[in-house]
């Protein structure tokens, strides 16, 4: 029989019993959705592979895990970590210092307002449960009352005001002293270890229960702190005026040298953000100096893609910005980073220790 006129896709065709000829498929693959099953006593690793049989933010969450187990088990991989929102004040402090102390972060990239809630904590202050509205009150009511009795709101976290005059006497006392003495102008970088130095001293000089928390972390593991928006902080503002009757200088181009070495310098690379904002673009930036992009990337954000703006942009629009390679293992979790930042370090931790 001649094959002339033969369609090429006549093989790729099946027909059922009633006769229904299944059309030629290349975007589908036959590849069932399962459905997560859980019990008690489930590991946190057990539960995100569980995730994997099912999909919409499940699937995600799975995704997400794998690349970030594949990034920390890659030992030739310099591994990036940016941090933004209110992450230590709202109870992630520790599971970040962790990372830093067990080797799982070689540069921190972070918000000034971060660094503060950690020193308040590392010297001795806390953060409180709160409300974000009071019964009976509006909203403006509410947070007019807490400002008359002194007290910061973060959503649903308080934080009493002695605790930013303590933070505040700690930088002049114990921070910018020795900076200040120092000839010609300190990087950001610099200030933050001297940050982590101060916590951890005093942290363990006043007997504090709390843990010294992330710059003390980093300052003890040699793990650089980058800070690219330091003066919007109560940290950056308390520096700008202690500058103003010392010498202390800071010099906010100087970080950049030894952050894109850092990244020249990796046989691979791999970033994990943590929200949006200047972190996480100051991060990604990085590697359009270098002849090379992020190898691994996992990004944790609520912000939607659609409004153009950083926060929420793909990582697959940052490939084509070349900050990731074109073959780059990379996933997104869209939502609260306070819930998913624990599941996915939980996760991928369990998996590269057992290993």
């Amino acid at each position: 029989m001649s094959d002339e006129g033969h369609d090429d896709h006549a093989d790729d065709t099946d027909h059922d019993a009633d006769g229904y000829e299944t059309p030629h498929r290349e975007a589908f693959d036959h590849d069932p959705l399962g459905h997560a099953r859980v019990r008690g006593g489930m590991t946190v690793g057990e539960l995100v592979e569980q995730y994997g049989h099912a999909g919409i933010g499940a699937e995600s969450v799975h995704g997400a895990a794998d690349v970030l187990a594949e990034m920390w088990a890659d030992d030739d991989c310099t591994v990036f970590v940016s941090l933004a929102g209110a992450m230590v004040p709202t109870g992630m402090r520790r599971i970040v210092a962790d990372l830093i102390r067990d080797g799982y972060v070689d540069a921190l990239v972070t918000t000034g307002a971060n660094l503060t809630h950690d020193a308040i904590e590392a010297i001795g202050g806390k953060h409180h449960h709160g409300a974000e509205r009071q019964e009976g009150k509006t909203l403006r009511e509410h947070d007019e009352q807490l400002r008359d009795e002194e007290v910061d709101r973060i959503y649903n976290v308080y934080l009493p005001q002695e605790h930013f005059a303590a933070f505040e006497a700690h930088l002049r006392e114990e921070v910018f002293p020795p900076l200040a003495e120092r000839d010609g102008a300190v990087s950001i970088a610099e200030l933050c270890a001297e940050l982590g130095r101060a916590n951890a001293d005093v942290n363990d000089r006043d007997g504090i229960a709390e843990d010294p928390g992330v710059a003390a972390a980093a300052y003890e593991h040699d793990v650089p702190v980058y800070c690219p928006a330091v003066q919007d902080s109560v940290f950056g503002l308390q520096a700008w005026m202690y500058s103003q009757t010392s010498d202390l200088t800071l010099d906010a181009l100087a970080d950049m040298t030894p952050l894109t070495d850092q990244a020249f310098e990796a046989d691979t690379a791999g970033c994990l953000l943590i929200g949006g904002g200047v972190p996480k673009n100051f991060t990604l930036q990085t590697m359009l100096v270098t002849p090379r992009a992020y190898d691994y990337a996992v990004q944790i954000t609520m912000d939607p893609e659609a409004t153009g703006g950083l926060s929420g942009a793909t990582l697959e629009e940052a490939r084509s910005w070349g900050k990731l390679e074109r073959d780059a293992e990379n996933a997104s979790v869209y939502g609260d980073a306070t819930v998913f930042l624990p599941l996915l370090v939980a996760a991928a931790r369990e998996r590269v220790e057992a290993e």
